[in-house]
């Protein structure tokens, strides 16, 4: 398929620009220096809006749909840490909308400094309205709140737009990474050559939208999903699924496949949003020699990943690039932990 065929294919969807693209690339080279890898991160946490963050490119597709559609306001639920939520609320902010976000309680023994710190400050600071929901296992009881508290807006004059992440939902923020694929194809890093790919897998749009763009282009390179949330086989069928859906919303035959599906589930004990001394040794690590930060939730259990496959001798002179999905703000609220 051509660069052509999939741009266009984009342009069917509607759009609205946000992010500050084309992301840069660097040489991680105090961390190469450590291991048989030549190691680069892909700065999405460059991405502007609200502290950037993955959810920025993806926002613009979402957000292009609710403008298309004479929303006024948008609602998302997501985690209490949710870098999701919080790039809402400052997109809204941007944009003069009106926003909601509920957040839910997935995991367990939170602190005062994880529930009021961190993302939650920001969004209080956006202007979002909050609330709150109690299971943070209940993808469809969270969507049917959520779809309450929309339907209170309608009652008073909103016209609220539902960002849904639920697998039965189309994938429109995975379009967001099919044009970050296009970006990513075109560097000079990618043409001189990687050989893995290490992106989180959660909701899992970032990760199939990468994946679906680099196959379409022809671009060979292995994409590992780091699970956050899920085991690897369960994270395998949500992988699956989504793809054949986001061929669907894009009218384009599937070029991934069963084999390109590729997932690693072993740096997410002891659970989604909770901290191993592994990844605690990657966050003080990346910050200590390479002046980045990384989010607890998400990329830095892939940096945790990324540190195990270059210390394999098997993996030797290999180019790995991590792609930093932002989430920084999340940092403040997990300071007693990372402090210890």
């Amino acid at each position: 398929m051509t660069q052509a065929t999939l741009e266009t294919a984009l342009s069917q969807q509607a759009r609205v620009t946000l992010a500050h693209t084309p992301t840069p690339i660097e040489a991680l080279n105090n961390l190469s220096a450590m291991g048989h890898c030549s190691l680069y991160v892909k700065r999405d946490d460059c991405t502007g809006v609200g502290m950037g963050g993955n959810k920025i490119r993806q926002l613009e597709y979402y957000v292009g749909d609710a403008l298309a559609n004479n929303a006024n306001l948008l609602l998302i639920t997501g985690a209490i840490q949710s870098n999701f939520t919080r790039s809402v609320a400052a997109v809204a902010a941007k944009l003069n909308l009106h926003c909601h976000v509920q957040l839910e309680q997935r995991v367990a023994n939170f602190s005062e400094q994880y529930t009021n710190n961190g993302n939650v400050f920001l969004n209080q600071l956006y202007g979002a309205n909050i609330s709150y929901f109690p299971e943070g296992e209940n993808e469809a009881g969270a969507d049917k709140a959520l779809e309450e508290i929309a339907q209170r807006y309608r009652s008073d004059g909103f016209k609220p737009y539902i960002i849904r992440l639920g697998a039965e939902h189309a994938p429109i923020g995975a379009l967001g990474y099919v044009r970050a694929a296009i970006e990513f194809a075109n560097s000079d890093t990618a043409k001189e050559g990687i050989d893995e790919i290490f992106i989180a897998s959660g909701s899992a749009l970032s990760h199939i939208g990468l994946l679906f763009g680099l196959r379409a282009l022809g671009y060979p390179t292995k994409v590992t999903g780091v699970c956050v949330r899920r085991s690897a086989q369960q994270q395998h069928d949500r992988v699956k699924r989504r793809l054949d859906d986001l061929a669907q919303l894009l009218n384009l035959p599937l070029c991934v496949k069963e084999q390109d599906i590729s997932l690693i589930d072993n740096t997410l004990a002891p659970g989604y949003g909770q901290l191993s001394s592994s990844t605690i040794a990657a966050t003080e690590l990346f910050a200590s020699r390479e002046g980045l930060l990384l989010d607890p939730v998400y990329t830095a259990k892939v940096a945790d990943a990324v540190l195990r496959f270059a210390k394999l001798a098997a993996n030797r002179d290999k180019r790995v690039l991590l792609w930093h999905t932002g989430g920084q703000p999340a940092i403040f609220a997990y300071e007693n932990q990372l402090s210890q």
